[in-house]
């Protein structure tokens, strides 16, 4: 079942499947409800919204709000479940979204709302729900301080689909992951922005992701990266500056610490560089985090932009990984990383000499090399 929303189709592998359970998690105040019900209010099926937070006047307050109306959207504020069923018979829902799992009970069982039994037991009746009448049903999962879904693991094991919407508060950008998915690929990612009218899927995040500059800054590099099929130009902020207070700092946001640490030692010994008396500073823009070695270089190149202070031409971006030894090593999906760099007008792309191309490209240009070194005496 298409959804109108192409970010979550993408990340469930087409769009839902009839009779799979997805949980979805995700910090409070990310923006889970929001999503759910401009998906519920989108479709033209019958969906049954459960809500055991929110009353039916604050959701439609929300979806005022959102500029959305939907006939086939019935809304129900109840946390027990045999009363759920009641009115899942009458209603015959194509589509059943519970806001959230932890806060339904069931009379069968003694304990309260939100313990390991309650969860275990209210999930059970849902999935087998799910399974009898195929019927797609998405249940909304709290989280736990240490980030992992509340309640046992066994309901992430029961369900098909495992979705993790990610984000930080300060920033209007959200992301969702799929971590378990029995019916697509689990390296896809969704982006979304938070506005005012509820969430706005970026289909360009790569626009949005690199910043706008009106003078070449040192410091600056951009990235070629891939998220499951999807490529994102990513700039990479360094900054190198001589530490005043004795021990040296080094601190990344969005980007391995410890990879940083291993880069440093690359360049110290292969390239020359003495960064052992610097503070180093690694920022990926946009407030988003990103595991892709092709990141390494495009890291490289700005830690040695702004040692030496001079700006990085604009239109080049970089992709490849960095091994130990000061070698240059291939990342995979390369040609993908090239058109996207060609669509968004870059004029080169550097990447390992030992990359495997198919075509050439017309419209921009390929730097290849082998080692660091070769790498430092291109750009400086």
């Amino acid at each position: 079942i298409k959804t109108n929303d192409e970010e979550l189709n993408r990340v469930l592998g087409g769009g839902l499947v009839p009779g799979s359970v997805i949980l979805l998690g995700g910090e409070p105040g990310i923006g889970k409800s929001t999503l759910l019900l401009q998906v519920s209010l989108s479709l033209n099926t019958n969906v049954l919204y459960i809500s055991g937070e929110e009353s039916q006047q604050q959701i439609k307050l929300r979806a005022d709000r959102m500029g959305l109306s939907g006939e086939n959207c019935f809304v129900l504020s109840q946390t027990e479940t045999q009363k759920i069923f009641q009115q899942i018979q009458k209603i015959k829902p194509d589509l059943l979204i519970v806001d959230s799992i932890q806060t339904l009970h069931s009379n069968h069982i003694e304990s309260g709302a939100g313990s390991v039994s309650q969860i275990r037991a209210t999930a059970g009746e849902l999935i087998q729900f799910a399974k009898n009448t195929n019927t797609p049903v998405i249940l909304v999962g709290h989280i736990t301080k240490d980030g992992n879904i509340a309640g046992p693991k066994i309901l992430e094991h029961m369900v098909d689909t495992v979705l993790q919407f990610e984000g930080d508060r300060n920033h209007i950008y959200r992301i969702l992951r799929a971590q378990k998915n029995r019916f697509g690929a689990t390296s896809e990612i969704g982006i979304y922005e938070m506005i005012s009218q509820g969430l706005r899927q970026v289909t360009n995040p790569s626009e949005v992701l690199i910043s706008e500059k009106e003078e070449a800054l040192s410091g600056h590099a951009i990235a070629a990266t891939v998220e499951g099929i999807r490529p994102l130009m990513i700039e990479v902020q360094a900054l190198v500056s001589s530490a005043v207070y004795g021990t040296p700092q080094r601190s990344s946001t969005g980007f391995n610490a410890k990879r940083l640490n291993m880069l440093l030692a690359v360049l110290e010994k292969r390239a020359g560089f003495s960064l052992g008396s610097k503070d180093v500073f690694i920022n990926i823009t946009g407030g988003i985090t990103i595991e892709d070695p092709a990141l390494d270089m495009a890291v490289v190149a700005a830690l040695l932009s702004s040692y030496h202070d001079i700006p990085i031409l604009q239109k080049i971006c970089f992709a490849a990984e960095i091994g130990l030894s000061g070698e240059i090593r291939p990342i995979a999906k390369a040609e993908i990383r090239i058109q996207e760099a060609e669509k968004l007008g870059f004029e080169q792309i550097v990447v390992s000499k030992f990359s495997k191309l198919g075509r050439t490209p017309k419209s921009i240009k390929i730097k290849a090399f082998s080692k660091v070194e070769n790498l430092v005496d291109f750009l400086f």
